[in-house]
C-alpha cells in the first residue's frame, strides 16, 4: 500500500495544508485567508472555530487534488505561528476568541510579571522574554478583566495544540511551542508548577509535553468524518511554524539560516548553544530537540504590513488582480522596482503593531518620515519593504556580535519572499549573499516531513535536503549596501527620537491624563 503524509500549518493571516509521498513530493497544497479581528488598539484575534473549519476545508481539498484514498494517508503533523491562545471549557469549547501573536493587550500584566517573579528569572527559566506575551501574560489578563470567563477554563493550547486536540481528543504540546505557553523550562522541556499555582493558574490546564516527533494520538471516527482523513492515522506532536519552515527548506543542521517574510517578518539561526540572547526569541528546534535550538529574530509586521498597504491602499491593483489575474503584489513589485535604494528619502519605521526583536515595544508604531511631493505609491512600497528589512537587520548585527555559529548565506522560504524586489534589498542591506527555495510550500511540507519521521516513513529529515533546490541565488551589492547603511544610521536614529512619543501616544489613546 502506498504511504502518504499531510501536513497543516497556523499562520497569523491564514492556513496551509499538502500531501506528499513517500519520496517527498507534493501531490497537493492548498490555503485559506482569515480575518484578524483588532477590536481594540493592541488586540489581536481570531475565531478559534474557524481554525478547525480551515482544517477540514484544506484536508478534504488536498486529499481531493491529490487522487488519495484517505486510509493511505500513514499521518499527519500540525504547526502554528506563536505565541498564540485557545482558551478551552470543560466540553472542549473555546472560550472567548483566540490570540494571536500580535495581541499586546497584556502589557500591564507583563510589566508586573518583570517585577514578580521578575524578568531575570524568567528568561534564566524560558530563554524567552516576557514582552513576547507567552500565554500566562494573556491569562492573567484574563484573570483580572473577565474573571467569570477565566473560571471556565479547562485547558489551554495554542493553535496546533487545538487542532490536535480536535484530530485526536488529547491536549498536548511539543519541545518546540512549550516556551510560548510560559512558565516552561527550555532546558529540561517541562513546565514550572510552582511558577504557575504562584501567578494564579492551574499548571493542570497545561497540555503534555512531547518531543516534536513523537506520537501523541490517532484521529478518531468524529475527526476522520470532518476532515476527510481516515480514523487511525496518527498524529505526531508537531513544531512551531518556524521549525516546520526550516524543515521543508531543507535546513536542519547547525548555523543554517532561514528567512521568512510572511504576516510577520523573521529569520532563524539553528545551533547548539543554550546560552541565550535576551533580546531574541529562542526555541527548541525539531530535529533532536533535546539539545538544538533556534534563535528566531522577528519584526512584529513583515508581510503584513504589505498587505496592509494592498488593502487600504491597492484599489486599483486589486481591481487590475480580477481583470488580468496578476496578483496584486506583483503589481505593488513592479512599482517600487522603478525607484532607487534608499526610497529617494522616504523612511518608514514599520511598527505597525508594535515591535519584538530586538527592541521589545509593544507601544511602537508605524512612522513615515522624509515625505514629500514627489513621493508616490512606489516609494511608499519601497519604503516598507526597506523598514522591514532594516528591523530585521538589527537582530542579525547582534546575532553576528554574538558569536554563534551562523552560514555564509541566507535561504528565503515563506511569504513575500517570493518578491525579487523584497529579496534583492535584504541581500543588499545585509551583505550576505541569498538564495530562494523553490519548493515554497513552506511549513505545511516541513509538517508532512515531521510526519514522515514520526510515523517511520522516513529514518530522519535528509530526504528534505535531498529534495530541496535552491534558486534565483543574489549576490550583494556594496554600492547599495553603503546607501543602506547611512539611511539604516538615520533609521536607528528616528526610532530613538520618538521612543518617548509612543509611550505618550499610547496614554493619549486609551484616554489617560498626561
Amino acid at each position: 500500500m502506498a504511504k502518504y503524509l499531510a501536513g497543516l500549518d497556523y499562520g497569523t493571516g491564514g492556513a496551509k495544508a499538502c500531501i506528499i509521498d513517500e519520496e517527498a513530493r507534493v501531490l497537493s497544497y492548498a490555503y485559506r485567508e482569515y480575518p484578524i479581528i483588532v477590536e481594540h488598539p493592541g488586540w489581536s484575534e481570531h475565531d478559534p472555530l474557524g481554525y478547525w473549519e480551515a482544517a477540514c476545508e484544506l484536508l478534504k481539498e488536498c486529499i481531493q487534488k491529490a487522487k488519495v484514498v484517505p486510509n493511505e494517508i500513514v499521518s499527519i503533523a500540525v504547526s502554528s505561528a506563536l505565541p498564540c491562545l485557545v482558551m478551552l471549557d470543560e466540553k472542549g469549547a473555546p472560550i472567548q476568541k483566540a490570540y494571536n501573536l500580535m495581541d499586546k493587550r497584556a502589557w500591564r500584566e507583563a510589566k508586573e510579571l518583570m517585577e514578580n517573579p521578575g524578568k531575570e528569572k524568567i528568561f534564566a527559566l524560558s530563554g524567552n522574554r516576557l514582552e513576547d506575551h507567552p500565554s500566562i501574560v494573556n491569562l492573567l489578563w484574563e484573570k483580572k478583566n473577565r474573571p467569570e470567563d477565566f473560571a471556565r477554563i479547562k485547558k489551554v493550547n495554542t493553535i496546533d495544540g487545538y487542532i490536535r486536540y480536535k484530530l485526536c481528543g488529547s491536549h498536548t504540546t511539543n519541545h518546540s511551542c512549550g516556551v510560548f505557553l510560559g512558565g516552561y523550562n527550555i532546558r529540561k522541556n517541562s513546565f514550572d508548577k510552582t511558577l504557575l499555582l504562584n501567578l494564579g493558574i492551574n499548571p493542570d490546564w497545561m497540555p503534555e509535553i512531547y518531543g516534536c516527533e513523537d506520537i501523541v494520538g490517532e484521529v478518531n471516527k468524529t475527526a476522520a468524518k470532518d476532515t476527510g482523513l481516515s480514523p487511525g492515522t496518527l498524529v505526531s506532536a508537531g513544531q512551531c511554524d518556524f521549525n516546520a519552515g526550516c524543515i521543508g527548506a531543507g535546513l536542519f543542521r547547525e548555523g543554517d539560516i532561514n528567512m521568512n517574510l510572511g504576516t510577520c517578518g523573521n529569520f532563524g539561526v539553528i545551533h547548539k548553544d543554550s546560552n541565550f540572547l535576551d533580546t531574541m526569541l529562542a526555541c527548541a528546534f525539531t530535529a533532536n530537540s533535546n539539545n538544538t535550538y533556534i534563535t528566531i529574530p522577528t519584526t512584529t509586521t513583515g508581510g503584513g504590513a504589505i498587505r496592509y498597504l494592498r488593502d487600504f491602499f491597492g484599489d486599483a491593483e486589486k481591481s487590475l488582480e480580477k481583470l488580468t489575474g496578476m496578483s496584486a503584489y506583483t503589481m505593488m513589485d513592479m512599482e517600487g522596482e522603478r525607484i532607487s535604494p534608499g526610497s529617494e528619502g522616504l523612511l518608514i519605521l514599520p511598527y505597525l503593531m508594535g515591535e519584538r526583536t530586538p527592541l521589545w515595544n509593544s507601544e511602537a508604531r508605524g512612522v513615515v518620515f522624509g515625505m514629500s511631493f514627489h513621493h508616490t505609491k512606489g516609494h511608499m512600497i519601497r519604503a516598507m519593504m526597506e523598514g522591514v528589512a532594516y528591523a530585521l537587520y538589527s537582530s542579525f548585527l547582534l546575532m553576528k556580535e554574538s558569536g554563534k555559529t551562523m552560514g555564509n548565506c541566507i535561504v528565503f522560504n515563506e511569504g513575500g519572499a517570493s518578491s525579487r524586489l523584497w529579496r534583492k534589498i535584504i541581500t543588499d542591506m545585509f551583505a550576505v549573499p541569498t538564495a530562494m527555495v523553490e519548493n515554497r510550500v513552506g511549513a505545511p511540507y516541513g509538517d508532512a516531513i515531521l510526519a514522515g519521521v514520526a510515523a517511520g516513513v522516513f529514518p530522519d529529515y535528509q530526504i528534505a535536503k535531498d529534495k530541496a533546490n535552491y534558486i534565483d541565488p543574489l549576490e550583494p551589492n556594496e554600492k547599495n549596501h553603503q546607501i543602506y547603511m547611512e539611511y539604516y544610521r538615520l533609521f536607528e536614529k528616528l526610532y530613538r527620537d520618538v521612543k518617548d512619543d509612543f509611550s505618550i501616544l499610547a496614554r493619549i489613546v486609551k484616554g489617560e491624563k498626561l
